[in-house]
């Protein structure tokens, strides 16, 4: 679980907590953590309490958004720390148009991922 600086915390429009991503999917609880723990979704603790949240972008109804988890194994092979991931995908492109993150919930991926491994060039 990482710790995020306000700047990164601010490009993300909305968050969710473990139990509402588990009730979202339709899972327990301890099967988020799981998917958090194999680098599937991305979770920081935040707020006075430190509560352990995932980007609400990363939920698309009742799963994870589709590409997510391809990019973020791209970024995670580049050297990038789950702060930068964020930063990246929360970081508006007008090349793109939107963020990474809009691209991926608009079925985008393929060009999210193409960009994801030019970073590592």
């Amino acid at each position: 679980m990482t710790e995020i600086d306000a700047k990164t915390d601010a490009l993300v429009p909305a968050w969710l907590t473990v139990p509402d991503i588990a009730e979202a999917l339709d899972v327990e609880v301890t099967r988020v953590r799981q998917l958090i723990k194999e680098g599937q979704l991305i979770a920081v603790r935040r707020g006075e309490n430190r509560v352990l949240q995932v980007p609400a972008a990363f939920i698309d109804g009742d799963r994870i958004v589709k590409g997510l988890v391809g990019t973020l194994t791209l970024l995670r092979d580049d050297g990038f720390t789950d702060e930068e991931m964020l930063e990246w995908l929360f970081t508006p492109d007008d090349t793109l148009p939107g963020t990474p993150a809009q691209a991926l919930r608009e079925n985008r991926g393929t060009e999210v991922k193409r960009r994801a491994q030019a970073l590592a060039v």
